[in-house]
Parts: C-alpha cells; structure tokens; sequence
C-alpha cells in the first residue's frame, strides 16, 4: 500500500521517534517524584510524554498541590536522565535508513520537538545524525507547544513547504494532534502509547515502525496532476 498523495516534505519528532528516549525520561520522571516525597502515577506520566516542559506544571500541581517545587522536579528528572543517557539511549529500529531513502529521493526533513535545541544536538551527535536534517526547530523556535501546530508550522516555513504537503511522524497523541492541527499528513508510530480511535481519525496510518514508513514512501504513488511517479527528487 503506498501514500494517498505525494509529501514533498517530512516533519519527524524526536523523542520515542528518532530515540528511544521515553522509558528513561518515564523512569527519571518517577525518580525525581519519589525524591520529593509523591508517588508519580502511571497515568500522570503517560499524559505528560509529548508536552514541552512548559506545560507539564499545569499537570502536576492540581495533583501534587500549590507548594510542589516543579522547578525543582524539572531539574532532578533533567539530571537523572542525564546520568542515563549516554548509556542506556538508543536510537529507533529503521532511522539511519529512512534518512538514507530521504537523501536519495531528494526530499527535505526537518525535527519539529518540545526538546531544548541543545538536547537535540547531544542526541545527533551522539548517534552521528549531525547534518542529516535541514532544519530543527526545538523548544524557544516557536510560541505555543504542542498540541498546538506552531512547532510544524514553523518547520514547514523553513523548509519552504506548504504544510498540507509535509508529511508529519509521531508517536505521541500530543504531537499527533499538533500535526494534524497544522493540516498535515500525518503517521502515528506508536512508542509507549498504544493508537487509539481519535489517534486513527487524525493520521492516515498508524506505522509499526520507521522501516515500514520508508517502505510507504518509496512506493511511489502515482500523482494524479500529471500521472508521473510522484516521488521523484526535489530540485
């Protein structure tokens, strides 16, 4: 099966797309928690993977209460999973080859991430993707977080790119819905969270993994305007 219609762009996410980030983010979260005295739910956790940092106090006051020290519990959870990182992340099965099938179809890429710039580039450099993206746009890069569409709408500016023709992969309902606010395709690679029937309304598949994404796109779908294989590359 291939693409209903041709991207002339592709938007990938970050973290639990390109790396296997989340568990350790999950495992620092609830580290950092236990070390102020809460006991940090399942259910608060999953609802937080995909929001910038920003937005994660508005989670966690209403459960823990007015005096939670959140600057703190940021940077406990910053510094635990920091002491992780290096040994323990990994990159997502399929990556290296989609950006490889990407180059040779001549389409740009860009990272759109709730994630601060300088966590982006220790996570390329780490696993030698520096230079394999034309564009990240990071947390600060835009106004508003996801769910809201700013950080794939800025994306697709600086690729030059109309958004409804950017293709968008995510494994998170937030960035999902982000995506999908922005008005583009957009492919659910689940991580840690399951697809869901709202995940399912908004994408045009749900992928089990990068490897299969790739397979998508170069099945070349005819393009009805002019009947050539659409895929061809980008001057």
């Amino acid at each position: 099966m291939s693409l209903s219609r041709t991207p002339k762009a592709v938007i990938f996410d970050m973290d639990g797309l390109l790396f296997d980030t989340e568990a350790l983010y999950n495992q620092a979260l609830s580290n950092a928690a236990e070390q102020l005295g809460h006991l940090l739910t399942t259910e608060l956790m999953l609802s937080m993977i995909g929001l910038p940092w920003a937005a994660v106090e508005t989670h966690l006051r209403p459960h823990f209460g007015d005096s939670f020290d959140v600057e703190r519990f940021l940077q406990i959870t910053q510094d635990e999973f920091h002491a992780r990182e290096a040994a323990e992340l990994c990159m997502k099965q399929g990556v290296v080859e989609i950006l490889d099938a990407l180059d040779a179809m001549g389409m740009p890429r860009a990272i759109a991430t709730s994630s601060a710039r300088q966590t982006v580039d220790r996570h390329l450099d780490q696993f030698g993707l520096v230079g394999r993206f034309h564009t990240v746009v990071a947390s600060g890069d835009y106004a508003r977080g996801k769910p809201a569409p700013d950080p794939y709408l800025t994306a697709a500016t600086r690729l030059s790119v109309d958004p409804l023709d950017c293709l968008a992969l995510e494994d998170s309902y937030t960035g999902v819905r982000a995506a999908a606010a922005a008005g583009m395709m957009t492919i659910m690679v689940p991580d840690i969270l399951g697809p869901t029937d709202e995940m399912r309304s908004l994408c045009i598949r749900i992928a089990d993994d990068l490897h299969e994404v790739r397979a998508l796109l170069a099945a070349r779908p005819q393009d009805p305007a002019d009947g050539s294989k659409s895929l061809r590359p980008i001057p």
